[in-house]
Parts: structure tokens; sequence; C-alpha cells
């Protein structure tokens, strides 16, 4: 019977710890199996904003945005349909660049903050529409009131910055019904509901 010299064991020990480890070693490196990344909203920097228009009389547009809000979104690159968004909104912050209007639209004719002090989106799905686009189904809610919506989302570029992170950022549009959220003030036919605007950067953690 023939006996391994001590250079064919250590061929063979070493063949056997490849074919061990190679499986553990595909699925660390696999790009299938990347984790998901999670971004924070860089409300700090004021790289992210949530802005709304309505009809002022049908002649033209009012325009406003929140300026307090905090948020996050995982992107899961290899599977976009497990992505998730969530916001919250300080509803107080509403800036519409008059403060009597301001003062307004916190009362009870409109958002009622003193009651609701909170709007947010929670997202429940991701559907990829296209290369760079989806739509996020997600709950909203706004003066109480919880609603489907869907954000028509773009994707607009990622990368690094320049301070040694990394960051992503979206675009995203939607239209809400006034009175499916309480807010039943007679503005006249043209101005029944709004649209909003989402401009966000996230920075990953």
């Amino acid at each position: 019977m023939k006996t391994l010299t001590s250079l064919q064991r250590s061929t063979r020990a070493i063949a056997l710890a490849s074919a061990l480890l190679l499986p553990a070693t595909l699925l660390t490196s696999s790009p299938l199996l990347a984790a998901p990344e999670r971004y924070v909203l860089d409300t700090q920097g004021a790289h992210a904003f949530i802005q709304f228009k309505i009809s002022h009389l049908g002649y033209s547009w009012l325009l406003g945005r929140f300026d307090t809000f905090a948020g996050e979104f995982t992107v899961d690159k290899d599977k976009i349909e497990t992505s998730s968004v969530n916001v919250s909104i300080d509803v107080a912050s509403v800036n519409s660049n008059h403060a009597e209007r301001d003062k307004h639209l916190r009362g009870s004719d409109f958002f009622h903050v003193e009651k609701f002090p909170k709007a947010s989106f929670v997202s429940t799905k991701v559907e990829k529409t296209g290369d760079t686009t989806a739509d996020i189904h997600g709950n909203l809610t706004l003066k109480g009131v919880t609603k489907p919506v869907v954000l028509k989302a773009v994707y607009i570029g990622s990368g690094a910055d320049p301070w040694g992170g990394q960051r992503a950022g979206f675009e995203a549009t939607t239209e809400i019904v006034l009175k499916d959220f309480g807010i039943d003030y007679d503005l006249g036919p043209a101005s029944t509901s709004a649209q909003i605007y989402i401009s966000v950067e996230g920075i990953r953690q």
C-alpha cells in the first residue's frame, strides 16, 4: 500500500480547506447577496426638501414647504422591491413665506398643529417602474388621518462625498386631495388638492 508523501498530504489539506471555504467566500462576496444600504436624510446640511403647491383661485400657484423633518431610507440594489422609506414631519414648521397665512395654516381650519403636531410617511411597498424610477407605496398620516398614497420616485445619483462618506439622492412627487385628510376649508373649486414635491439626499450609515 502506497503512503502519502509530506508534500501530497499538504496539497490535499489545502484543497480540502479551499473546498470548505469556497461557499462561505461566495456568500460574503457575491453582489447578489449584498446587504441593504441605510441612509439618513441630510436635513442638517439642508440637502433635503419637502415642498407643496396648491392653486390660488385657478390663477396662480401658492408654494410652501416644511422646514423641519427627519427620516431615512433603505436601498437594496439587488432587490429594489425590499427598499423602504420612513419620514416624520414637524407640521408647525410649515412655511409659505407669509407669516399671517402660515399662522392660519397651523390653525384648526387646516393642519391644526396643536392637536396634530406630526405628519408621517411610511412605505409599504416599492415597485420598480424603470431603470431609475419606482413607485413607492405607503401610508401618509396628516391631521390624524392615515391614507395610502403613491410617490413617483426618480433616482438622481449616488457616490462618494468630499468628507469621506457615501450619499444617494432621489426626488418624488404625489398629489393628495385635501378633504381626504380632514382639510375641508373652502378654497374654491380650483384648490381641492395639493401637489407635493420631495427632493432628498441621504448619507449612508
